[in-house]
């Protein structure tokens, strides 16, 4: 039974996702639908790029990923489908994907050419599905479009290391639900770069020296409970997908506040990595 997930920035107010499984099962009745998200910040490219690379792996091969962000269809924005580590997405070609494509290359990509047999002002709903549905009976991708070997990038990806090999400058690409912010530097890179040096962390005007394993470490677990104040303490970790996160322990946005709010960071906002040269 196939899997086909659902990641837009549709939200849960308006009909958009429930108009869009209705399709699909009108289709295909015995598939299976799972909402990865639907509360992507609008047309926030990079945002929806974090989360399905952090998400698809976690399906079986074979699942077929729609991704419904900036998906209206010109003449710079086209629409595209690709196998890539046994897995398919379909999306608009405007970036969405190099996330996942820096990491792992593509198998085969089409830029979907079925747009004239289809009339749509909704194309994740009337497009999208339709190829989701073409894959999930086990058709091709060369029926539903033609072969091409590259996608669009997203700029300031990845972040950028100076000649003298002493400062990465990485910027935030994701705020969470804690109001935890992701940055673009990856354990493996910041590794490689630092070569056992000390370092500081900039984030504002704030400056850590310390990334610890998991957020509880701050926690001195051999003073009393009630004599404690952990909560609101910044941290810095490798988070579960790899890339460096700056969170306030037990953060809440709502409440006590959190690292995107008390710090002042949002999503592009620069981190900057000083390493002491020996």
């Amino acid at each position: 039974m196939a899997i086909i997930t659902l990641t837009t920035d549709f939200g849960e107010k308006d009909h958009f996702a429930g108009a869009v499984k209705g399709a699909i099962y009108s289709e295909l009745s015995e598939v299976k639908i799972v909402d990865i998200s639907h509360a992507i910040s609008p047309f926030n490219i990079p945002e929806a790029a974090y989360i399905i690379q952090n998400a698809f792996s976690s399906f079986p091969k074979g699942t077929i990923h729609i991704i419904g962000i900036d998906s209206e269809l010109t003449v710079e924005n086209k629409h595209i489908a690709l196998k890539l580590d046994g897995h398919y997405f379909i999306c608009a070609n405007n970036g969405i994907m190099s996330m996942i494509c820096a990491e792992i290359a593509p198998e085969k990509i089409v830029e979907i050419n079925i747009h004239d047999k289809i009339q749509s002002s909704f194309p994740v709903l009337d497009v999208f599905v339709k190829v989701a549905c073409h894959i999930a009976r086990g058709g091709t991708l060369e029926v539903i479009g033609k072969a091409i070997t590259q996608i669009k990038p997203i700029k300031n990806l990845h972040p950028f290391l100076n000649e003298e090999n002493n400062q990465i400058i990485g910027s935030v690409v994701y705020v969470n639900n804690y109001g935890n912010v992701v940055t673009n530097i990856k354990k493996g890179f910041f590794e490689t770069t630092r070569k056992g040096r000390d370092f500081e962390i900039y984030a504002r005007n704030h400056m850590f020296k310390k990334i610890h394993e998991k957020y509880s470490d701050i926690v001195n677990f051999d003073i009393p409970i009630e004599k404690r104040q952990d909560e609101g303490k910044g941290v810095v970790v490798f988070n579960a997908s790899g890339y460096l996160e700056i969170a306030i322990y037990k953060s809440n946005s709502k409440t006590s506040g959190s690292a995107s709010t008390l710090m002042g960071l949002n999503q592009m906002d620069t981190i900057t990595v000083n390493f002491k040269n020996e």
